[in-house]
């Protein structure tokens, strides 16, 4: 039976590096920024409801929309809400036909990388729940170093989500990646191991669990 993992953390703790982590030991991960991106193309459904709701005025001469509109829902609660009523239900159907996919090919694990695991409902959609975590210090020196933002820029962007010590308080298992990736990686190793679904033999996960 295939176990469906949600992978998910603060903006800036490093949920993605995790997630690619898991790919280079050879596990399955769906994308949900990736499937976000994919549901708003033109010419889907999904881009078509949010230009009508907010305005031809978003779209960019190349057609994209996501930079007017993430400035937009980064600020505005309301806003965001409104956008996540449109994206949310496609983005919930690419998953569950990822997983269906999963069940047919008989995978030990499906995880599934979600930003917004918790605040989207989306922790319905999984057995077990991986909390990336980094203190809000860490996420906002992080932010404006990698985006180039401002103080206040990156304080919006963190603070439109929930906060990382809440979603600490409702994971299953946590890995604290504030120290190196070295570390980091050791931490999903045991995870792996103890919930056994470990891709290398009980020896070898044994073996890195003491070292």
């Amino acid at each position: 039976m295939t176990v469906f993992i949600g992978i998910t953390g603060g903006i800036a703790t490093g949920k993605s590096t995790v997630s690619h982590m898991l790919k280079e030991l050879g596990y399955p991960v769906v994308d949900a920024d990736l499937l976000v991106r994919e549901v708003q193309r033109p010419g889907e459904e999904v881009y078509r409801q949010i230009v009508e709701k907010f305005g031809g005025e978003i779209l960019l001469k190349t057609g994209d929309h996501r930079k007017k509109l993430g400035d937009i829902v980064f600020t505005n609660p309301e806003k965001r809400r409104l956008l996540n009523a449109i994206v949310h239900p496609a983005v919930r159907r690419r998953m569950r036909e990822e997983k269906e996919r999963a069940l047919k090919e008989r995978e030990k694990a499906l995880f599934l990388d979600i930003p917004l695991l918790f605040e989207s409902g989306l922790f319905s959609e999984v057995d077990k729940v991986m909390v990336v975590y980094a203190d809000e210090k860490t996420q906002l020196e992080r932010l404006m170093k990698r985006n180039n933002l401002t103080k206040e820029e990156a304080y919006f962007r963190i603070r439109s989500q929930m906060p990382i010590e809440e979603k600490r308080k409702r994971a299953d298992r946590v890995i604290d990646n504030r120290g190196p990736l070295e570390n980091t990686k050791k931490q999903l190793l045991e995870i792996l191991a103890e919930w056994g679904i470990s891709r290398e033999g009980p020896e070898e996960a044994r073996g890195k669990k003491e070292s």
